[in-house]
């Protein structure tokens, strides 16, 4: 009989406990999705760099949300406010949560103090996206730049967040790295707390 036993019934959405549940989501399913959200919005730009931003800005939402998600479930509604501290989250936490793995590398920059790097071999947006030649160096790293640009922004790391290709001697393939550039408050505050 339906209805009947010990399940309980929420009546809002806002009432379900946010228990870990079911992570994964089908590799198939997200890259329908995520080819779909690159063919849209490239009907409602005229050039690459439009196309980038607005990918951008799609991942900022979801980073928000990662980072609002993540910070209650795995830290019990605390938020990093050290920077190695943050960068480690976003490279080891977030991209878990996000791709099922650790990052390949979180490197610092050698010719500038504010720049940090997450560099990955095959990332996931990438994968299965296969670039026209007059899109030239369209890269789909825009997305997951946003997200890393949201739940750096939202944790109080404000940064121009960008994602490159970088050519790997031996692959085919070039490797995506996410070059991450912090405001200078954010230098000056870290600094200060020693």
């Amino acid at each position: 009989m339906i209805g009947v036993g010990k399940i309980k019934q929420y009546t809002n959405v806002l009432d379900k406990p946010l228990s870990k549940g079911r992570q994964e989501v089908s590799l198939s399913g997200f890259a329908y999705l995520f080819s779909e959200l690159v063919q849209y919005n490239q009907t409602q730009v005229d050039n690459i760099g439009e196309l980038e931003r607005r990918l951008e800005d799609a991942g900022y939402a979801v980073g928000v949300r990662v980072l609002e998600l993540l910070c209650h479930r795995e830290k019990g509604n605390r938020r990093e406010t050290r920077l190695l501290g943050i960068l480690s989250f976003v490279h080891s936490t977030v991209w878990k949560v996000l791709f099922g793995k650790v990052a390949d590398s979180l490197e610092k920059g050698t010719e500038h103090e504010d720049e940090y790097m997450i560099s990955e071999k095959e990332l996931l947006v990438n994968r299965f996206i296969s670039v026209p030649k007059d899109m030239g160096s369209f890269n789909c790293g825009a997305f997951v730049a946003g997200i890393v640009r949201g739940v750096l922004d939202n944790a109080g790391f404000p940064a121009v967040v960008t994602a490159h290709f970088v050519p790997v001697d031996g692959q085919q393939r070039p490797r995506t790295t996410i070059l991450i550039k912090f405001a200078e408050e954010v230098l000056r505050r870290e600094a200060r707390l020693g």
